[in-house]
């Protein structure tokens, strides 16, 4: 596969380096970018404390900016790490701090109905050390 074959790819939960899923990126050998964040427009959720979902808040909503990391995955694979993702998770443009868009991972707002917000963490990781530590907000 050509390089110029590669889209990046915005993942702000399981997918990321060390965590459940990200052999589904190196799988399809996707390989990592760098760290950053949302442009302050989204809102984050834990998902059963399995996986987050982040969703984009309209422009008068208050949102956050959310930590993730971009990844360089083949075209090819972008469908087959989508169909690894737990149901409710899907790909769409995340604007990232800089300004740059991005493919990412979003969640449908169904999804995050009736589930914890934890936007105030801005990030997975930071919620998951919370809650190891026992110190969730």
């Amino acid at each position: 596969m050509k390089d110029d074959d590669a889209l990046p790819l915005a993942v702000n939960g399981t997918l990321m380096r060390g965590l459940e899923l990200n052999p589904n990126l190196l799988e399809v050998g996707a390989t990592f970018l760098y760290e950053s964040c949302t442009a302050p427009k989204y809102r984050l959720w834990s998902i059963g404390d399995v996986h987050p979902g982040m969703v984009r808040v309209d422009d008068d909503d208050e949102g956050a900016s959310i930590a993730l990391e971009v990844w360089s995955v083949p075209a090819s694979g972008i469908a087959r790490v989508l169909q690894n993702e737990p149901p409710g998770l899907c790909i769409g443009k995340v604007i990232l701090v800089g300004g740059d868009v991005v493919l990412g991972v979003l969640a449908e707002p169904a999804l995050c109905r009736g589930e914890r917000e934890i936007t105030s963490y801005c990030g997975w990781r930071a919620y998951r050390r919370a809650l190891e530590e026992g110190q969730q907000k």
